[in-house]
C-alpha cells in the first residue's frame, strides 16, 4: 500500500517521535494534540519533552516542510492513534474480594471519533496506545464503522504496540522488532508497508488481539520480576542481609538474572498495563495482581526505611533527590518517587524535592527546589529515589560541606557505603540490613 500522508493523534512520548520521524523520511505528516501548550510549542519549533536527539529530528521535519501541527485531524492516507491509556482514578473493579484498577479508554475512543469525519475508503488506521485485549475489534472498530465503512473491508485497521524506552526512543523506534496485528491479513500488510518507511528491525504480522496481548505480557513480565526483587529486599531486611550482595551472588548462576529492587514501579507502561489483564480476566491473573500489589506498596517500604533512620519522621526535614519514574528522563508519570514524597508528608516530614530533568515541574503540595544546593540546604537527611547519572557521581565529602544533614538514605544502591561513611554520613540502603 502506497502511503503519502499520515495523521498522528497524540503528540506525547510516542506520537511525537513517530510524527517527526515519518516526516523526516518523506511523508506529509499532520500531528494532532488536544493540549494547546503542546500544539503551540511544536508550532514554534520546540519539543515539550526531554529526549536526546528529538529536537534535531523535529528541526529536520520542519526544514523539509512535511510536518504540520494542530488540535484537529485532517484527511490522510493513514492514521496513527498514540494517546494515553491510564487507569481510572475514580473507579475500581472487584472480583471475589480483589479490588483492581480499570483502564481509562476515553482518550482512545475520542481519538477514533475525531478520525470519523476524515475516514475514507482505502485508509489505514493503527492503534498504538497500549490497550486491554480486544480493544481494537470491540472499541475502535465499532466507532470507526459509524462512518458506514467496514473495518477490514473498506479500510484497514491494525494494532501495533509501541515498544520504546524513554531516553532511547529514536533508536528503538527504528531498530526494535515490530509487531503488527491486523484485523485482517491485508490490514497487517498495509501497516507493514507504512512502518517500512524507516523501521529497520524485524516486522512480524499477527492478529490484533494477539498484538495487544504481547505488549501487556512484556510489561507484566517486567512487573512480576521487579516485584520479586522488591520482596527479596524486604526479606533481606528481615533476615539481617544485604540484598544487593545477595542478588550479585545469586546472579553468578548462569540461569539466574534477578533484577534490582527500588522504591517501586512507575511510568506509563509497567505500572499500568498489567492491570489490563487483571481487569479483563481477574479469575486467571492472580500472579499479575499480586505483583502489582507488591510494587504499589513499595513506596511505603521506603518510608519505613526512613523511619528506621530517624525513629520519628514528624518535622524532620528531608531532601528528596529525583522524582522521575526512572533514571535520566523527565517523565514523572505514575512515579513511585512522588508517592514516597506524599507518604513522607503524610507522616509529618517536611520534604523538599529536586528533579534535575524536570526543574520547572509543578506537583500539587510538593515543595520543588530550584536547584540541587537549595534542595540539600538546612535539612536533616538526604533521600535518593532515582539513580540519575549526576546523583550517582556525587562526591559525599563535597555534599557534607553544603548541608548539615548527616543521614543519607539510598533507595537505589547508587552510593558507596564506605565513601559516604568516610564523609561523616550514616548511610542507610534499601534492602541492606547490614548497614543499619
Amino acid at each position: 500500500m502506497k502511503i503519502n500522508s499520515l495523521c498522528v493523534i497524540g503528540l506525547g512520548y510516542i506520537g511525537l517521535p513517530y510524527a517527526v520521524t515519518f516526516a523526516a523520511h518523506g511523508l506529509n505528516v499532520h500531528g494532532v494534540d488536544v493540549n494547546p501548550r503542546v500544539v503551540q510549542s511544536l508550532q514554534a519549533g520546540k519539543i515539550h519533552i526531554h529526549e536526546t536527539g528529538l529536537q534535531d529530528v523535529l528541526d529536520e521535519a520542519l526544514r523539509v516542510g512535511r510536518l504540520t501541527v494542530s488540535s484537529q485531524p485532517v484527511e490522510a492516507d493513514a492514521f496513527i492513534i498514540a494517546v494515553p491509556t491510564p487507569f481510572q482514578r475514580e473507579k475500581f473493579g472487584e472480583y471475589n474480594g480483589i479490588r483492581f484498577k480499570l483502564a481509562d479508554m476515553r482518550a482512545v475512543a475520542s481519538a477514533a471519533e475525531a478520525i470519523l469525519p476524515f475516514l475514507r475508503k482505502g485508509n489505514l488506521v493503527i492503534l498504538e496506545s497500549t490497550s486491554p485485549p480486544r480493544t481494537t475489534i470491540e472499541l475502535v472498530a465499532p466507532i470507526l464503522e459509524r462512518s458506514n465503512l467496514r473495518a477490514g473491508i473498506d479500510f484497514h485497521l491494525c494494532y501495533s504496540p509501541e515498544r520504546m524506552l524513554p531516553g532511547n526512543l529514536l533508536y528503538e523506534l527504528v531498530n526494535n522488532a515490530r509487531i503488527i496485528g491486523g484485523i485482517t491479513p491485508e490490514s497487517a500488510r498495509a501497516a507493514r508497508d507504512l512502518y517500512k518507511t524507516f523501521v529497520q528491525g524485524e516486522i512480524h504480522e499477527t492478529d490484533a488481539t494477539t498484538a495487544e496481548m504481547v505488549k501487556i505480557m512484556e510489561n507484566a513480565t517486567r512487573d512480576v520480576n521487579i516485584a520479586l526483587a522488591n520482596e527479596f529486599a524486604r526479606l533481606a531486611e528481615k533476615f539481617g542481609v544485604d540484598v544487593w550482595e545477595a542478588i550479585r551472588l545469586a546472579n553468578l548462576h548462569p540461569r539466574i538474572n534477578i533484577l534490582n529492587p527500588g522504591p517501586g514501579v512507575g511510568g506509563h507502561c509497567i505500572s499500568v498495563d498489567p492491570w489490563f489483564f487483571v481487569e479483563a480476566a481477574p479469575e486467571v491473573s492472580s500472579l499479575i495482581y499480586q505483583a502489582r500489589k507488591v510494587n504499589d506498596e513499595q513506596p511505603r517500604f521506603v518510608v519505613e526505611k526512613a523511619q528506621q533512620a530517624f525513629g520519628e519522621l514528624r518535622n524532620k526535614r528531608i531532601a528528596v533527590l529525583g522524582l522521575a519514574y526512572k533514571p535520566d528522563v523527565d517523565d514523572l508519570r505514575e512515579s513511585p518517587a512522588v508517592e514516597v514524597v506524599r507518604l513522607l508528608q503524610k507522616d509529618g516530614a517536611i520534604v523538599r524535592a529536586w528533579e534535575p530533568f524536570a526543574p520547572s515541574a509543578k506537583l500539587e503540595g510538593i515543595d520543588m527546589a530550584a536547584d540541587f544546593d537549595s534542595a540539600i540546604k538546612d535539612v536533616d537527611a538526604i533521600l535518593l529515589l532515582v539513580s540519575h547519572s549526576q546523583f550517582r557521581s556525587l562526591d559525599p565529602a563535597s555534599i557534607a560541606s553544603k548541608t548539615n544533614a548527616r543521614i543519607a538514605i539510598d533507595a537505589v544502591n547508587a552510593w558507596n557505603l564506605k565513601d559516604w561513611q568516610a564523609a561523616g554520613f550514616s548511610l542507610h540502603r534499601l534492602g541492606d540490613a547490614k548497614s543499619k
